[in-house]
């Protein structure tokens, strides 16, 4: 794989759907919670690509929390 992805999985059980971020490793570096449709979780897919492109990081194991 040479570039991150995002990959949408649905659990057989439940019938809930949840997308995987994986890096250019192919190691998953962020989960998403569960969504009750594919489109909820395409939603959710479009949302961190347009809020988190320059999303901050701050530190809560800090007192008081320090900003990254």
């Amino acid at each position: 794989m040479s570039e991150a992805q995002f990959e949408i999985r649905e659990n057989p059980q439940t019938h809930q759907f949840h997308f995987n971020l994986r890096a250019p490793n192919n190691e998953i570096i962020a989960t998403s919670e569960m969504y009750k449709s594919k489109q909820a979780c395409k939603d959710g897919i479009d949302s961190v690509k347009l809020n988190a492109p320059r999303a901050r990081v701050v530190d809560f194991t800090e007192t008081p929390p320090k900003i990254l």
